[in-house]
């Protein structure tokens, strides 16, 4: 005797939609936690100097004295494998000089009376100045006893 009622039953269930669920989770997944670094890059902190011209000028406050400028002037070498800092006398391209330097001139302005929270340095990079010789001024600023420390834009 053959049962013939198992074979009549057949449903059309359509394609398998297991494997493209699985699939889009996966993508859903690595999305969720590609995005969740994107917010953890890190920046030079640098408070830049009032200005009086420019579209985002601020109002400055009664009795406003503003920061004793240093400004820091960045240029490629003409080789290209290199910088040169100038700063007012100083004329280098090497980081431990330029630190030397810096730490002397912040002697002098203090011998002068200007407290080192009013010396503002504001670094200039030139033309197609690498990023790597700007850290290594910042450093060279930070390392010589610079609070105030901002990048401008380049000239």
């Amino acid at each position: 005797m053959k049962i013939r009622g198992a074979k009549k039953v057949h449903y059309d269930s359509g394609p398998n939609m297991t494997p493209l669920v699985d699939v889009v989770m996966v993508i859903l997944i690595f999305l969720m936690l590609a995005g969740s670094f994107v917010g953890a890059e890190h920046f030079l902190v640098s408070n830049l100097p009032f200005s009086e011209k420019g579209a985002g000028t601020a109002q400055l406050p009664a009795g406003f004295i503003p920061d004793e400028p240093l400004d820091i002037r960045v240029d490629p070498r003409p080789t290209g494998d290199g910088f040169v800092a100038t700063a007012g006398q100083i004329r280098t391209d090497n980081a431990e000089a330029l630190t030397q330097q810096l730490t002397r001139m912040l002697k002098q302005l203090s011998a002068a009376g200007k407290p080192k929270d009013q010396i503002q340095v504001k670094i200039n990079p030139g033309k197609n100045v690498k990023y790597k010789h700007l850290i290594l001024v910042y450093e060279a600023a930070m390392r010589a006893g610079f609070e105030k420390i901002a990048f401008a834009t380049s000239h």
